[in-house]
């Protein structure tokens, strides 16, 4: 029985991860507005190195609809920019010899629907990644009902799994939603 809980409290817990890497996801779509956490994941050329960008700049919003970028280094101005066209950001940066500006347009109906078909994608994601770990928590219950765990144990053990797939999958459609009406939000 210790085992069982042992797998239900992992499963949980895993769920738990993926449910917070799909709300990272989500958060580096961008809804209209600036924010540094557009940049995650951006990767700079750092002395041969691909390193995150806020190993290498800071990222500031002075305003809505603008960021200021800083590198720690003035060289790094113009792979800070490079980074910035290669990526699929979709923003064209302006260097000044001392930051680099990024001006975020105010998005039209048709990037919005992009957009929303983005978060769809990701939470999709999510909940395959949910599904996943129940898929694997049960086969694991299964091997314990070979190695003479009681059946009644196993079966229970199996609703609570179910349960908790159902509480997260519904938590991913809270997060597809709220992300949704951030960015159809004019």
């Amino acid at each position: 029985m210790e085992e069982i809980q042992l797998f239900l409290d992992d499963a949980k817990e895993t769920m738990d991860r993926a449910l917070k890497h799909t709300n990272i996801e989500l958060s580096k779509i961008r809804a209209g507005k600036a924010m540094p956490s557009m940049l995650d994941g951006l990767m700079v050329e750092y002395y041969g190195v691909p390193s995150p960008i806020q190993n290498v700049a800071t990222v500031n919003t002075p305003d809505a609809r603008s960021l200021v970028i800083r590198p720690f280094e003035k060289k790094m101005l113009g792979e800070v920019e490079k980074a910035i066209r290669n990526s699929d950001l979709g923003l064209s940066p302006n260097n000044d010899g001392e930051v680099v500006r990024l001006n975020i347009p105010p998005l039209t109906e048709e990037r919005r629907r992009d957009l929303v078909k983005r978060v769809k994608s990701e939470i999709e994601v999510g909940r395959v990644n949910i599904r996943n770990i129940r898929k694997d928590t049960n086969e694991s219950l299964r091997k314990l009902l070979k190695e003479g765990a009681s059946e009644d144990d196993i079966k229970r053990a199996e609703e609570k799994v179910q349960a908790l797939t159902d509480t997260y999958i519904g938590k991913m459609d809270s997060l597809s939603s709220a992300k949704e009406a951030e960015i159809m939000t004019v």
